[in-house]
């Protein structure tokens, strides 16, 4: 085996346990935004308990991603797409981690919802957590996979679902407040979580706009323009 091809063999596996670790990072991160919606609708304070806990461990992964990166740009000086790739999974790991963060937020507030007696209203946020939890899935997903561009597109429109729920729904516990004071704790401790989910979407959005970057080269944020579709 000659020099240049063991460096390319020893680049290609950098590469692949660098995409393997955002995979199961991502893993972890969608489990445990499931976790603590979970221990809100089904008043399993468990559930809650075990998110807080578990952010510790994504917070390493975040950690270890960028460690990795560094390196890989260190040793191999990747370019173009390769370069591309390496830096985007930097930013998808450090959007995974602030997701990991708003799932902790959720499981907090979930902990003081199920210390009082139950409301119907808790069952309001499961529409917007499923709404935010496929844009999530279907983000990392692509980023993970083939890079689809066109389907990264589509997450920038998908997350304005989970935004105008957000409004929707925020105004209708809004309401709730109003017309019931004496749970007006628990209100607010719901207003607190699907703010929480509505951040999550915004961070799947990102973790799409880093696919766009990674396949196309064009920096979308802030209003960039989106590549033609296919």
């Amino acid at each position: 085996m000659t020099e240049s091809s063991h460096i390319l063999g020893n680049f290609e596996r950098a590469l692949t346990q660098l995409s393997d670790d955002i995979i199961e990072m991502g893993n972890k991160v969608e489990g445990c935004f499931e976790m603590a919606v979970h221990g809100l609708v089904r008043r399993d304070t468990d559930l809650c308990n075990q998110v807080v806990a578990d952010d510790e461990e994504i917070d390493q992964f975040e950690k270890d991603i960028d460690k990795q990166g560094m390196q890989i740009i260190a040793l191999y000086n990747p370019v173009a797409h390769d370069l591309r790739k390496v830096i985007s999974a930097m930013k998808v790991s450090n959007n995974l981690e602030r997701v990991a963060d708003q799932a902790v937020g959720i499981a907090k507030r979930a902990r003081k919802v199920n210390k009082n007696a139950e409301i119907p209203e808790t069952l309001m946020v499961e529409p917007i957590y499923h709404l935010a939890a496929s844009l999530l899935h279907d983000a990392i997903a692509g980023f993970n996979s083939d890079g689809n561009v066109d389907e990264a597109i589509a997450i920038q429109s998908r997350d304005k679902e989970v935004d105008a729920a957000h409004k929707k729904l925020a105004k209708k516990l809004t309401r709730q407040m109003e017309a019931d004071p004496e749970h007006v704790k628990d209100y607010l401790n719901l207003q607190f979580i699907i703010r929480f989910i509505e951040r999550i979407g915004d961070h799947a959005k990102n973790i799409a706009q880093d696919t766009i970057y990674t396949e196309s080269a064009m920096d979308i944020r802030h209003g960039g323009d989106l590549p033609e579709s296919d």
